[in-house]
Order: structure tokens, then sequence, then C-alpha cells
């Protein structure tokens, strides 16, 4: 496991809204801040109705000595998009330093960037790091809507070879053809919405790719179905636990006191996957480590994301008597 964070207060210098729905946070951080590459993200602690919590966001550049986000208020956020929102410049937190999982390799002589919605977080710092150093590159913007596309005028003006989509119009992007025009050594780096991702990889996959040059994040962990409240009962364990709409299973679980191995809390890793032994309800796969056909077969489950469309469920997490 990577997950070594080392925790700094810092103070709030910046609140700006920059596109519908999403606001730029600026923090000054307490101590020396080491340097960090495009991909980095920090751990942010929260508090969501009344009790702490951990968020994740994606870095941007920013000046020395801080760390820059954009928070997008999500429609059905547990919490944590409402309480970033929140902030006031003066105000302080706790964050951990940058940690970088999604890094560029900086060995192919190509990179195609595909940005979905607030996806273009990381990819922004890609876009523009590349652009610095003279690598060619193209990269993809898809939103619901223009006014939702965060940095759309800056990378209008700095990228040269930046195609944009426009849901709202329905346009889309062709993700086969994109791949189809990436030289075969060029690698691809994608961020987005699950459905995105789940399509890249596929049509990465059909067009004979190898894996080691695609690399992808999930930029959160929204689902097809609106959350509700399920119980977990946990074999061999005399516990049943509620997970409350605005929380994960992982979380839920750990509140009750149940030992879990975790590490990414974003639906990534899998360290955190469980045995699905029985369930009532359908499951809401938010991971991006399960592949199709092992989410249709509906036998384990990532903690830290995915959850149950209500009622009652049974699992394994491997604890023998």
């Amino acid at each position: 496991m990577r997950n070594a964070m080392e925790w700094r207060t810092a103070t709030v210098t910046l609140t700006q809204q920059i596109a519908e729905d999403v606001r730029l946070l600026e923090f000054a951080v307490d101590g020396p801040l080491p340097p960090f590459d495009p991909g980095s993200h920090s751990n942010f602690r929260v508090r969501i109705g009344g009790a702490p919590a951990v968020r994740t966001y994606s870095l941007l550049p920013a000046p020395a000595g801080h760390l820059r986000v954009v928070v997008k208020l999500h429609e059905r956020s547990r919490g944590g998009s409402r309480f970033m929102w929140a902030f006031a410049a003066g105000d302080r937190t706790e964050l951990t330093l940058p940690e970088n999982r999604f890094e560029l390799s900086w060995r192919a002589p190509y990179y195609l960037l595909l940005a979905g919605g607030i996806g273009i977080t990381p990819i922004f710092g890609m876009a523009r790091a590349l652009r610095s150093r003279d690598i060619p590159m193209r990269l993809v913007y898809g939103a619901r809507s223009r006014a939702r596309m965060a940095f759309l005028p800056e990378l209008q003006e700095e990228i040269g070879d930046l195609a944009v989509y426009d849901s709202s119009m329905g346009e889309r992007i062709d993700v086969a053809a994109e791949i189809a025009a990436l030289p075969p050594d060029g690698e691809l780096y994608a961020c987005g919405p699950i459905a995105m991702l789940d399509a890249v990889k596929s049509a990465w996959q059909q067009a004979g790719r190898g894996a080691g040059r695609l690399r992808y994040e999930v930029f959160g962990d929204s689902g097809p179905f609106a959350e509700e409240s399920f119980r977990v009962a946990i074999l061999n364990r005399d516990i049943e636990v509620e997970v409350r709409p605005d929380q994960t299973l992982l979380d839920a679980l750990s509140e009750a006191g149940v030992e879990m191995i975790h590490d990414c809390r974003r639906g990534e890793c899998g360290i955190c996957a469980v045995r699905v032994i029985e369930h009532s309800s359908a499951i809401d796969h938010r991971d991006v480590f399960f592949s199709p056909e092992e989410r249709q077969k509906e036998s384990r489950i990532c903690a830290c994301v995915s959850r149950f469309v209500g009622g009652r469920a049974l699992i394994d997490i491997g604890y023998r008597r």
C-alpha cells in the first residue's frame, strides 16, 4: 500500500467560482511543501453530518507553498463538496502532502489526454507540462455544457490541439476514433466519470493496445443510482451495520469497529473488495477496478465507493473464527 499520508495544517487564501457549480480553492500550507507533478492529489479532513471524514481532490499547478484544487458541487453529494464549498479566505483546515498515483510516464513520443467534466483537473496540469516541453499531444474535453467546463478559456489559448464536446448540443467524444488516430507508441491518459472510463477501457482493449500505455483516474464515486440507506451483515461476525446515503460502506464498517484493509479509497486498487454472499437489491458498482464481466457476477464489491441500492446484504470480509 502506498497510502502513507503526512498531514499538515493550511489556510484558505483564495476561493473563486470558475464555472457552473465549480469552485477553485487555494491553500497556504504550513511548513515546507515539496514539489509535485501533474496528476497528484491531496486528502482533506472534512465533517459530514457532524462526523469526521476524508475526501480526496486532484491538485492543480499552484504558487510555491500553496495547493490548489477545484471542487464540483455535486447534485447528489455525500457532503464533501458542500463542506469544501463553505470555505472562506482565512479558514484553517488539515490536508495531506501531495501524492501521485496518476503520473505521466514521460516516455512516449505522443500523448492523448481525455477529460470528462471535472476530470479536467489532473489533465489540465498534464497538458500544461507537456506543452511546456513541446511534447506532441492532443487534448479532448467533454462536459454536459460549456458553462460547466473549468479552465476552457485558458486551454483554448494555451493548447493548440484541443477538441471540445458539449453534450447539451448532442456532441459526443468518439473514443474509438481518438484511439485509432493515436500513434502505436502513444499513450492515453483519461479522467472522468465511470461510464466514460469504461468506454475508454473497452475501446482500448478492442483496438489491441497494450495495457501499459493506458492510464486513467476516476474523479469521483458517482453511480447510476441515487444513494439510499442499506444494511450489511458480516459473515462470522455478530455485526450488522446501516450505511447512510452520505457515507461509504468502508466508512460504516470502520465506524462499527470492523477492521478493513484499504488504500486508495477511490475504487482503483481493489484492496478493500469484499465477497458478496447475499443481497436483496442491485449492486451500484462505482469502481474502476472490476471488469464488466466481474461486475455482472455481482460476487464482489469495492467497499470504498460501491454500494447496494437499498435493502440488506451479507458480505464476507475474510474473517474466520
